[in-house]
């Protein structure tokens, strides 16, 4: 969806999204990364969020998603990540909307 939407609103709300994402996909399986690497990248990606052209509700929600995955939290992640998923619902294509529902899912299990 990234690479097809017009700059600015709807591009960085996919990027944003896919960002966060990884990072939590990657946190919720606790072989790939140490607490120090999932910290790091959390507060990173809190960074990159701050500067992002993305809306408040959307961008809070990231946020916690990101803070979530830094404590490495499978129920604080997946809270955060049904979050995301209702602040972007109307904004991401049926594609990325399905990729984060599975990613809630296998954070659920």
């Amino acid at each position: 969806m990234a690479g097809s939407a017009p700059l600015g609103g709807p591009r960085e709300i996919a990027l944003a999204c896919f960002l966060v994402a990884r990072i939590a996909g990657d946190a919720a399986d606790g072989a790939i990364l140490t607490e120090e690497q999932r910290v790091e990248r959390a507060e990173s990606a809190k960074h990159w969020l701050g500067t992002a052209s993305v809306p408040a509700p959307v961008k809070t929600a990231l946020i916690r998603l990101a803070e979530a995955s830094g404590l490495g939290d499978r129920n604080a992640m997946k809270s955060a990540l049904d979050s995301v998923m209702t602040v972007t619902a109307n904004q991401l294509d049926s594609g990325p909307r399905l990729e984060l529902g599975r990613l809630a899912q296998a954070i659920a299990k």
